[in-house]
């Protein structure tokens, strides 16, 4: 465990990554079922907490295996035997989901038990795997031992915050800190000790499938408002235009995403790691909390939602909303550039989104509303394939040349 090569070339990702990401479709499932139902519920508060703690615990798990596959990756069977380990913890951190999510809705503190448990399991075969990486590749043996060290006081603490029965707000503080430490460990690791061998083309595909994962959840969203159409009308121009919404919006939402110029950039600039692996948090969420929003959606349409119409329509276009904001700033802290272009589609894709909270607001059916709400990426789609293309090809060309001032 010397090490990959940073610039080895055709790295893809392995079919042992892609098996693992398997556990993360359903970890993605149980927190967008359970972000649904507290909408459906009205607990809008506490499925906002939730959600936001679920996907942060979700895709920080993802994180921690990934950057490590990306630079020591060796496929040999212990390395085999640790990611299965690490697969078994995030099963175990997705059973534990809606225990975490029932006690904010309640009210009462954080009950994370069975998700720390999950944590615990992966972190003893990530902290071995740090480990059998100091020890054979002692060019980086400060790096390995950072992140040894930081996993380390950060899971002590996690342990040490389940025993603590505090209000939500303490629990808040005490999990913002904690959220503070995990971060802060790659940036001593890659930033003060070295770094790790990561490999740009690798790490840019790895998330961009596990976009293509959380889109998956607009899929499963598109289905149950579906067949709440179909089971209160049955066939109709409303389900036509629920299937059309749905998956015009998935759609669109990874057309959108593949337009950002992800792997050169970071081969050029790695620097740039930390904005982009950290913001992507907030993508991911986005995504998973839109194919939550369309569930809730699917609640509204069965009349098993204590939301109103524009509420529900707010559970698809917040987030729609959210991601694409997240994808433009994405784009403009890896091209360190901010187009006049962009302004003018942020501005019509807000508008699009207004448009279909109005159209709820004036009694129009939900089917009809969430067909405007698809139109959102869209505006971004169609200006790029117009216009921005060009924008993109001179901006990252500049970035790569001459290192791209902001401007």
């Amino acid at each position: 465990m010397s090490g990959r090569d940073p610039h080895e070339e055709h790295r893809v990702a392995t079919p042992l990554e892609l098996l693992f990401d398997l556990t993360f479709v359903v970890a993605f499932g149980v927190a967008a079922n359970e972000f649904a139902h507290l909408l459906a519920e009205n607990h809008v508060r506490a499925g906002v907490f939730g959600f936001a703690f679920a996907t942060f615990a979700i895709c920080w798990a993802w994180i921690n295996f990934s950057w490590f596959a990306s630079a020591y990756d060796t496929d040999d069977w212990i390395y085999r035997l640790m990611t299965m380990l690490q697969m078994v913890g995030v099963v175990i951190l997705a059973l534990g989901l809606p225990q975490a999510f029932a006690s904010i809705e309640h009210g009462d503190h954080l009950d994370n038990g069975v998700l720390v448990a999950g944590y615990v399991v992966m972190r003893i075969a990530l902290v071995g795997q740090w480990l059998r990486a100091a020890r054979q590749d002692p060019d980086r043996r400060s790096a390995c031992l950072t992140y040894v060290v930081f996993v380390t006081v950060a899971q002590i603490g996690w342990i040490a915050a389940i025993f603590l029965h505090t209000s939500l707000a303490v629990t808040f503080v005490i999990v913002v800190l904690l959220v503070g430490v995990e971060m802060l460990g790659p940036f001593f690791a890659e930033r003060r000790m070295g770094g790790t061998p990561w490999h740009a083309h690798h790490i840019a595909e790895r998330y961009s499938l596990l976009a293509i994962i959380a889109l998956g959840e607009g899929v499963v969203g598109t289905v149950a408002s579906l067949s709440a159409v179909i089971g209160a009308q049955g066939w109709s121009f409303d389900a036509i235009f629920v299937a059309v919404a749905g998956i015009g919006l998935t759609f669109g939402m990874w057309w959108t995403y593949f337009m950002v110029p992800q792997s050169d950039l970071l081969k050029a600039h790695r620097e740039l790691s930390f904005r982009f692996g950290y913001l992507h948090i907030v993508v991911f969420g986005a995504i998973v909390a839109t194919g939550a929003g369309l569930h809730t959606a699917a609640y509204y349409i069965e009349h098993h939602s204590k939301l109103g119409s524009v509420e529900t329509v707010l559970s698809v276009a917040l987030p729609v909303a959210a991601y694409i904001v997240s994808v433009y700033l994405l784009y403009g802290l890896l091209v360190r550039a901010v187009d006049t272009f962009h302004m003018l589609l942020l501005a019509l894709t807000a508008v699009v989104l207004a448009a279909a909270v109005w159209m709820a607001a004036t009694g129009i059916s939900m089917a009809g509303c969430l067909l405007v709400v698809t139109l959102a990426p869209m505006v971004t789609v169609v200006g790029y394939e117009l216009l921005g293309h060009r924008h993109a090809a001179e901006a990252v060309a500049k970035r790569l040349t001459h290192g791209g001032e902001l401007t």
